[in-house]
């Protein structure tokens, strides 16, 4: 079976990827049709958990194999993952300046981007929105790769999609549940909650024609798909998770979401 999936196109296998990592998001914004409030604790860990996730994931999946396919430059090796790390860091704060967004658990006043009269639910939607492009070229980069012959990758572009989308279900509920105190309908906070996703899909199959079409940049690309993830983390996931003083509890749930994504990639890459 693994055989057959490897032999399809890779950007068909990054497309599939893309709604597979959405549909996590769809299932976890789903629970808002159970629950009507979000114990600020529990969105605490589950925010902690997906910056674990992500941050292991940026190194196990992505950095790690752009710095093994540069091993042929010698010392200058850490080149590709270097310069591709700092621009998907620069790229993620480029779109984080141009959309006007508002973290989760912020007060209103705290909105980034542009001026904007959009209401706080949307900003929230656009938050979220921002941090899953990262995670789509992320999944499309590493289906990608494919192409350049290494079957062995294809066991962690696979991987690297399950650990998003395992991260993903409690970040839908993360979004859609606090929607609905916002005081949408629970259809609404659905809809918005998953539709922050959707983008997923889309930079997946943009990630992997890039790498497809233009095989040297394969390690760039690895490289700045994990920038961008750990600026996401570092500016956005790690200071929501430690609101109203959760700082002990989000802190564990990093450290288990990044062992869970560690032992992932380890055990089954």
């Amino acid at each position: 079976m693994l055989d057959y999936l490897a032999s399809l196109n890779p950007v068909l296998l990054a497309l599939f990827a893309g709604i597979f990592t959405w549909g996590c998001t769809a299932l976890g914004a789903a629970l808002v049709f159970f629950f009507k409030n979000l114990n600020q604790r529990m969105a605490n860990v589950m925010l902690g958990f997906a910056a674990g996730v992500m941050l292991a994931a940026s190194f196990w999946s992505l950095l790690s194999p752009a710095i093994e396919m540069s091993s042929g430059m010698g010392r200058f090796s850490f080149i590709p993952a270097l310069v591709g790390f700092i621009l998907g860091g620069v790229f993620l704060r480029l779109v984080d300046r141009l959309i006007p967004h508002l973290h989760l658990g912020f007060p209103e006043q705290e909105k980034e981007g542009p001026k904007t009269k959009l209401r706080k639910s949307i900003l929230l939607v656009l938050s979220i929105t921002i941090h899953n492009i990262p995670e789509g070229a992320a999944v499309g980069v590493a289906f990608g790769a494919i192409a350049s012959g290494n079957t062995e990758l294809f066991v962690t572009a696979c991987v690297l999609a399950l650990g998003i989308g395992i991260q993903n279900f409690p970040e839908g509920a993360a979004v859609s549940i606090p929607l609905r105190g916002e005081g949408l309908s629970r259809a609404k906070s659905f809809w918005y909650g998953q539709l922050s996703a959707v983008v997923e899909p889309i930079f997946a199959v943009i990630g992997a024609l890039l790498v497809v079409f233009v095989t040297p940049i394969l390690p760039y690309a690895l490289a700045f798909a994990a920038g961008a993830m750990v600026f996401v983390v570092i500016e956005e996931l790690i200071p929501e998770s430690q609101v109203e003083g959760s700082t002990d509890l989000a802190t564990a749930a990093t450290m288990v979401g990044f062992a869970v994504m560690m032992v992932l990639d380890v055990a089954l890459g």
